[in-house]
């Protein structure tokens, strides 16, 4: 009966050796390295680039209807002015 306690107890110094090794602390210290470049670069969420992407399809449906209304505006101008003439 005491090779499950045994089985136990390599197991649990098995768990505090892989809790302690270092490549856990490498592992901390690179996601702080990462998380701290990331925060000092210029990035936006992907919810924020959505957002920004639906506005601007929205300012080029207004612009494109925009730029049809002067050329219209326009020609009706240029035929009003040939009747002036």
């Amino acid at each position: 009966m005491s090779t499950p306690r045994f089985l136990d107890e390599i197991g649990s110094k098995l768990s505090e050796l892989a809790a302690n090794s270092p490549a856990r602390d490498i592992e901390k210290n690179v996601k702080a390295m990462l998380g701290s470049a990331f925060s000092r670069l210029d990035l936006v969420t992907r919810e924020e680039f959505d957002v920004q992407r639906e506005v601007l399809a929205h300012a080029r449906q207004k612009l494109t209807e925009l730029e049809a209304r002067v050329a219209e505006l326009e020609a009706r101008l240029g035929e009003g002015g040939a009747k002036g003439v």
